[in-house]
């Protein structure tokens, strides 16, 4: 890699460390949102909402898709963010 190229590297990579701070920053926010849902759910069999996640991700499709960005990794990020937070919501799921 040119020098000059290293250098241009260097600044992306700033600003992608910069966005991902704010994304923690989301993030915390998001965590403390599914803190106060587990707390409304009953049973721990109520976590799982596949009709819920289907309208999730066909909603992130379409927003995908007219935002030009390519479907495939916003469905693999949600999916995988979906999940981490059932799980989260099992773990943390003190209920009947």
């Amino acid at each position: 890699m040119s020098p000059k190229n290293k250098k241009k590297l260097n600044v992306l990579r700033v600003k992608l460390d910069k966005l991902d701070n704010k994304l923690m920053n989301v993030i915390k926010i998001r965590t403390n949102l599914v803190k106060e849902v587990v707390k409304l759910k009953e049973y721990k069999n109520e976590i799982v909402d596949k009709k819920r996640i289907s309208v999730i991700l066909k909603k992130i499709k379409k927003k995908s898709i007219s935002k030009n960005i390519d479907p495939k990794i916003t469905n693999r990020i949600w999916k995988n963010m979906i999940w981490s937070y059932i799980n989260y919501e099992r773990k943390i799921f003190k209920k009947k």
